[in-house]
């Protein structure tokens, strides 16, 4: 098989090419040359933001097309369209973020989506842009050829976002930790390996259309995420769990300063931990226990030396030692 990723050297799209690679599939990937590739990959230069960023890809033929843009719609536009006709199929990394919000509990692949996107549309906001790129991914290769994967929390090894990784530096720093409540919050993820796992899969399988791509409803909770944070940190972290009352009245941002944690009830907890996932699932979503996902991805935190990188597009997650201690102090938990 050949696969052909577009970026390819971070978090997701790093993490298809390692298991392509670990498929024996033959793997190209074009980027900017600003990351270390992974070993056993093609690399092609290119920046598809500039003028001629593309030239790399004028010749060249591929069984799929992996492409994780997030930005203006139009770049996936532009590589969709010059590909055409020498790859077979286009799997765009969308979100969950796509379906107007707030999407009700249990929803599937045929909820309402934002409207106003274009294929060949500018930078505009997150939803938008993720939309806009699916309608060009489809444009260019066809419904029938096109793959659009609703990604939703995304978690695990290369995180460059900021969430896991802070809860890990937090446990490992130790002392009492402010747990966002409810312990039995039910979360929905993927690690980003079985978001991976499954691309390839359905790229076997000739699969096509959209799939929303997260753990099953409750596949685990915030209690077992953080408590599996402190086992693996080993540090002398003891988790304050917190009425979400509480955490809310002191101002505290809820998914930003308190990553992964939305409050129970809410239109933003049904939106971000409550999808259908039915159709990833009969067509091959395995999700690996949350444990496994937080062990190895303190592993690789240590291995770089304990800073998680940070997309300079994405706002730093996390919440100030002034404010936690100030909430605890105050008998919040």
């Amino acid at each position: 098989m050949r696969l052909l990723v577009l970026g390819g050297t971070e978090f997701a799209g790093r993490a298809v090419v390692e298991a392509a690679l670990g498929r024996d599939w033959e793997v190209t990937v074009l980027n900017r040359g600003r990351h270390a590739p992974v070993p056993g990959a093609r690399t092609l230069v290119g920046d598809r933001t500039a003028p001629g960023g593309l030239d790399a890809l004028k010749d060249g033929e591929w069984d799929a097309v992996v492409d994780t843009w997030s930005a203006a719609p139009r770049a996936v536009h532009e590589a969709a369209r010059l590909l055409r006709g020498r790859a077979r199929r286009y799997v765009y990394v969308s979100s969950c973020s796509v379906y107007t919000w707030a999407p009700p509990a249990g929803y599937a692949e045929d909820a309402p989506l934002v409207e106003g996107a274009e294929p060949d549309a500018e930078q505009t906001d997150y939803p938008r842009d993720k939309r806009g790129g699916e309608l060009a991914a489809v444009d260019a290769f066809g419904a029938a050829d096109s793959v659009l994967v609703r990604a939703g929390l995304i978690l695990g090894p290369y995180e460059n976002i900021g969430r896991l990784p802070w809860w890990l530096t937090r446990t490992a720093r130790g002392g009492p930790v402010l747990a966002p409540g409810p312990r039995e919050l039910p979360l929905q993820y993927v690690d980003v390996r079985d978001l991976a796992e499954w691309i390839c899969g359905a790229v076997e399988q000739g699969l096509s259309g959209p799939f929303n791509l997260i753990s099953p409803q409750g596949h685990a909770t915030m209690g077992e995420l953080l408590e599996a944070c402190v086992r693996v940190t080993g540090g002398p972290a003891e988790l304050r769990w917190t009425a979400p009352e509480i955490v809310l009245d002191a101002g505290i941002e809820p998914w930003t300063q308190l990553p992964v944690w939305v409050p129970p009830g809410s239109d933003m907890h049904d939106a971000l931990h409550s999808a259908d996932v039915s159709r990833a699932v009969a067509t091959g979503l395995v999700c690996r226990p949350v444990g496994e996902t937080v062990a190895d991805t303190w592993r690789w935190l240590r291995e770089i030396g304990g800073e998680a990188p940070q997309r300079p597009d994405r706002p730093r997650k996390g919440l100030d030692p002034e404010v936690e201690a100030k909430v605890l102090a105050a008998g919040g938990a």
